[in-house]
């Protein structure tokens, strides 16, 4: 075994290990799942959530669509594919309607089986304390939010369905991050890279641990998707160091097309459920919007730090 194949076996087991500590913090540690606590509880976790969406929004703008939009002009110039159509952006649509339409098709057959009565969140049990209320009852219920339930514009915020899509867009891009460190061919690379992801997805980890805990997910389901998660860039750097030892060079379309949809699923979920959960909610608005930019500088910060 050579000394490139060692180095990014070493860092394939780094990655998993990592991402397993610091995704397993929220969602193993009480104090981040407990829904009774005080209003400084309750205010710290709020902030935990904004610093998370900054992490996000940042993931969004400044790695997931340039990574994309990077790989989708290459290989289109490679193919000599020019048309005025903006097509790169359409596939980003394409893949925030394929998220629209399968959440609404899915709360649209929930309804039509609840009927009129059944109007609650998608799959939520009200386990994480952020009650979301429709427009009656939070008129009946004006202290709801003194006891530790937001009443939010957003029905539908902070529901399983959207942590699913949250953690599919995630680990798609993971398994292309992991890809970009197996494809290298001098092992200075690969620890540049492998240095680069380890701290921001253990950043990110962590963000979506605490959005899984507070979408009421199952404890089980949360240890799948972390430990799912957990092995997408090594199964990336797995294909990465296949493809080498092979030789192929096909299936970067492919790849670059995926990104672009995994690209709109994340816009979509950054815009529809991170930001206005907590945006949408009353209390310390200025507070919150600090914390979201501070997730977002120290992401910018180690964008800008390569």
């Amino acid at each position: 075994m050579d000394y490139l194949l060692q180095v990014k076996i070493g860092a394939l087991v780094g990655l998993l290990l990592l991402t397993l500590l610091f995704g397993f913090i929220p969602a193993r540690v009480r104090w981040f799942r407990d829904t009774n606590g005080t209003e400084i509880h309750r205010t710290v976790l709020s902030l935990i959530s904004c610093f998370a969406g900054g992490v996000f929004l940042a993931a969004c703008w400044l790695d997931i669509i340039p990574d994309y939009l990077s790989d989708i002009t290459a290989e289109l110039g490679a193919r000599q594919v020019e048309t005025s159509f903006p097509l790169p952006e359409f596939i980003i649509a394409a893949g925030f309607f394929t998220v629209l339409i399968l959440e609404k098709m899915v709360l649209n057959f929930r309804e039509m089986r609840a009927g009129h009565e059944e109007t609650a969140p998608l799959l939520s049990d009200g386990r994480n304390g952020h009650g979301h209320g429709h427009g009656h009852e939070a008129a009946a219920s004006p202290d709801l939010e003194s006891s530790g339930h937001h009443v939010h514009v957003d029905f539908q915020a902070h529901s399983p369905f959207r942590s699913f899509m949250l953690f599919l867009s995630l680990s798609l891009h993971s398994v292309f991050e992991g890809l970009a460190i197996g494809l290298q061919n001098t092992d200075s690379k690969v620890l540049e890279i492998c240095i680069a992801i380890l701290v921001h997805k253990s950043i990110i980890v962590f963000s979506l641990s605490v959005k899984l805990v507070q979408s009421a997910v199952h404890p089980l389901w949360v240890a799948v998707y972390i430990g799912v998660f957990a092995m997408m860039s090594p199964l990336g750097i797995a294909v990465g160091i296949s493809v080498m030892e092979a030789d192929l060079a096909s299936g970067a379309l492919i790849q670059a097309i995926l990104e672009g949809l995994a690209a709109g699923t994340f816009v979509y979920i950054t815009f529809m459920e991170i930001l206005p959960h907590e945006l949408n909610s009353a209390g310390k608005q200025l507070l919150k919007v600090l914390f979201i930019l501070l997730g977002f500088t120290i992401m910018a910060a180690l964008t800008f730090l390569g």
